[in-house]
């Protein structure tokens, strides 16, 4: 038992010094204690779970090096660069790959033979290379990490030959624990994972893929350029990416956004190399709003705060839309994913996927009618990924999509769900969705004549409704559990024991009409509202305009003077006097007085032209009473007592006295705290990072990290970043 507990501290310890963290989330400290034990692992983890700390810790924790198999040279990139981020020494991580030149990757073999690099990424083609073989086969190996598992299978939506190839490397260069990581990856594609990799005995760790946070929206595609224009206007400030299908249509997305003001760049395989590099950073340096982009963008991006991402085409499979929604709202705020569709959209990828060889056409068909079901599915969005992914959604109404927001009408589906069933039983549960569908509405095909269905009892008993329609009832009864596809043989359909008692015994069901979505031209436009937020966007415009005329008189970063949030506050709750300004979040006395007035002035004027009534019980967010802990904290700072000393005499962590000196120091009170940063930091540092603050557009520090680099600690810029708000702003 205390071994245990030593292992979890010194697991906490590790965690904590080399990714800043202070507990573990979901399943991760399960995930690395039984890959510490030397077992075979297969996580199963939604985008922003924490995937690659499951390899990395317990690579720095043991000894030898962690070879990870990754697909892609940009992310094996990123994740070098945040581990070298975390670690004194920039060999704890290297990358082999064809980016590399002779000597450079001369230096990294010798920094892995002399044990100096915790973790190798490797991508599966240099992996199969006979001199990697070689050197690896020197090399102490903890263990193999399979970065992107889902890779190995044709079922999943990323697919790489050379990934099949990793196991019989493995046995070549000599066996060690495996751990197989995947995002998005259905029971077919997980268990293909594991027989690939000959890891069946692999202890397996899922975690839900419901992301409760994200907000599933399905338009039709009618006037969605001028759509999309609307939404992000109406969402000022907030960071996106737009899928769109072509190249053409990134470039041509990108430049209608940017006629229309809005701060875009297009990303795809067609730029080069430096370009996409370029406004790949410019993204996440928030110097544009918006990504416009094919598949290529996406994978390896850690930005948290992307609030919408919109499909201007609907993708060809729903493990490629789950892994591109899922690069939204990963900090746990909000992500709108709404996505455009028509049926002219399947048409064009039915197109593009014509020239695979026929095994490969098959599964890429299968693949683009799960996401039609998707699209044209009138139930929970959440429900139906959700079930995608073999996992069970138990709530009928998840709240958070368009379905659930706006239901459509019910139908008793009792003798709908019994034409159904017995037509799958009287073709012995052998058939398809399609073949199904065609037999119900009576279409004699060539392929139903060459079966005899078309002497069948159940040809054309469904022939008053639309193949569409059948489908949309086929979708609904899989997710309700009635029937199930045999996806070893390409999704034939079968009966479950509860389709099998509901034939003995019907019963009552109540099903869903699914969306008929009209066609329509891109460039025809429909009014919608779109938006509801309780701010109004207006008026937050013209506060921030304000703010920015403001900060450039007074040669300050407009977050100086009052922070987004207290001016979203101020938009939904049109406060007009003094003592109103006071109570919005993050204002505080001392700011209201020093720059209120020319907000309420404006927020007045507002408020009359546009004759908005504002409720006489108007709630406005009270700034909390100054607790005794910030009198003791403005009291100690003034008589420069260390900040040691406060932490040692209230019993707080340096984090959570810089939270309190931040809540203090943003709602207006000026604190004299030179004293303790020049006591803990360098005064180059410090002159380093008062110059980038002043010109900085964000007051963000995880934006300050990227730009000053790894000489910095998050402690250090919190710090510089209250004495440089409370001596300029305050």
């Amino acid at each position: 038992m205390a071994t245990i507990r030593t292992e979890d501290i010194r697991m906490h310890e590790l965690l904590k010094k080399y990714f800043g963290f202070d507990n573990f989330k979901l399943k991760q400290e399960e995930i690395i204690k039984n890959l510490l034990k030397g077992r075979n692992t297969f996580v199963l983890m939604p985008t922003g779970g924490g995937k690659s700390l499951c390899y990395q810790l317990p690579a720095i924790a043991q000894e030898g090096t962690a070879v990870v198999i990754s697909p892609l040279i940009a992310l094996m990139k990123n994740q070098v660069d945040m581990m070298r981020a975390f670690s004194v020494d920039e060999r704890v991580a290297h990358f082999l790959n064809s980016s590399l030149t002779k000597a450079q990757i001369n230096k990294v073999k010798s920094d892995v033979l002399n044990g100096k690099t915790k973790i190798l990424y490797l991508a599966p083609e240099s992996l199969a290379k006979e001199e990697n073989i070689e050197f690896l086969k020197k090399v102490n190996i903890s263990f193999y990490a399979i970065d992107e598992a889902h890779c190995i299978s044709e079922w999943g939506h990323d697919f790489r030959p050379e990934y099949r190839r990793i196991r019989p490397m493995i046995n070549e260069v000599g066996l060690k624990p495996i751990i197989a990581l995947t995002a998005t990856a259905t029971p077919k594609v997980q268990h293909d994972i594991l027989k690939t990799l000959d890891i069946m005995d692999a202890d397996v760790f899922k975690t839900s893929f419901n992301r409760p946070n994200l907000y599933y929206e399905v338009r039709p595609k009618i006037g969605a350029t001028k759509e999309i224009i609307k939404y992000i206007k109406s969402n000022p400030g907030k960071s996106g990416i737009i899928y769109c299908l072509t190249r053409k249509k990134v470039e041509e997305m990108a430049a209608r956004l940017v006629a229309n003001g809005i701060r875009a760049l297009p990303y795809h395989a067609g730029l080069d190399t430096a370009t996409r590099n370029r406004n790949q950073d410019a993204f996440l340096m928030e110097e544009v709003e918006v990504m416009v982009a094919t598949i290529a963008f996406g994978m390896g991006i850690d930005k948290p705060d992307i609030r919408f991402i919109i499909h201007y085409d609907m993708p060809k499979s729903l493990e490629s839309y789950y892994q591109e929604t899922g690069r939204a709202g990963r900090d746990g705020g909000e992500g709108h994913c709404i996505a455009f569709y028509n049926y002219d959209d399947v048409i064009k990828i039915e197109k593009y996927i014509q020239g695979k060889p026929v095994s490969e056409l098959e599964i890429a068909k299968h693949l683009l009618l799960e996401t039609i079901a998707y699209a044209e599915s009138s139930v929970c969005r959440r429900k139906v990924l959700l079930n995608y992914f073999g996992e069970d959604f138990e709530e009928d109404n998840c709240g958070n999509c368009d379905n659930c927001l706006n239901p459509k009408t019910e139908f008793d589906g009792k003798e709908t769900t019994l034409t159904l069933l017995e037509c799958i039983q009287e073709v012995n549960e052998k058939f398809k969705a399609e073949h199904i569908a065609e037999i119900l509405i009576g279409n004699a095909t060539s392929t139903i004549k060459s079966y005899n269905h078309h002497l069948l009892e159940s040809f054309g008993a469904g022939s008053d409704e639309s193949k569409r329609f059948w489908l949309g009832i086929i979708r609904q009864l899989l997710i309700k559990k009635l029937i199930e596809k045999d996806l070893e043989n390409y999704g034939v359909l079968k009966l479950t024991p509860e389709g099998k008692k509901f034939l003995k015994e019907p019963y009552e069901i109540k099903l869903l009409k699914d969306h008929e979505y009209e066609e329509g031209d891109d460039e025809d436009f429909i009014t919608r509202q779109i938006g509801d937020n309780a701010a109004d966007s207006t008026l937050f415009a013209m506060l921030k305009d304000l703010r920015k005329s403001i900060a450039k008189k007074l040669n300050l970063p407009p977050f100086v003077i009052f922070q987004d949030n207290s001016l979203e506050e101020m938009a939904t709750h049109y406060p007009i006097t003094m003592d109103e300004l006071k109570n919005i979040v993050g204002v505080g006395a001392g700011k209201a007085q020093k720059y209120g007035q020319p907000f309420l002035d404006l927020i007045k004027k507002y408020v009359e032209e546009n004759e908005i009534e504002r409720p006489q019980d108007m709630v406005i967010k009270s700034a909390p009473p100054k607790s005794s802990l910030k009198i003791f904290l403005i009291q100690s700072i003034d008589r420069k007592i260390s900040f040691e000393d406060i932490c040692n005499a209230k019993q707080v962590d340096f984090n959570e006295l810089l939270d309190e000196l931040e809540a203090i120091v943003y709602s207006g009170t000026k604190l004299d705290i030179k004293y303790a940063v020049e006591e803990l930091i360098e005064p180059e540092k410090i002159e380093e990072a008062y110059e980038y603050f002043k010109k900085a557009e964000t007051d963000s520090i995880s934006d300050a990290l990227k730009e000053l680099g790894p000489d910095y600690t998050e402690e250090e810029l919190r710090l510089i970043r209250l004495k440089f708000i409370s001596e300029l702003g305050n």
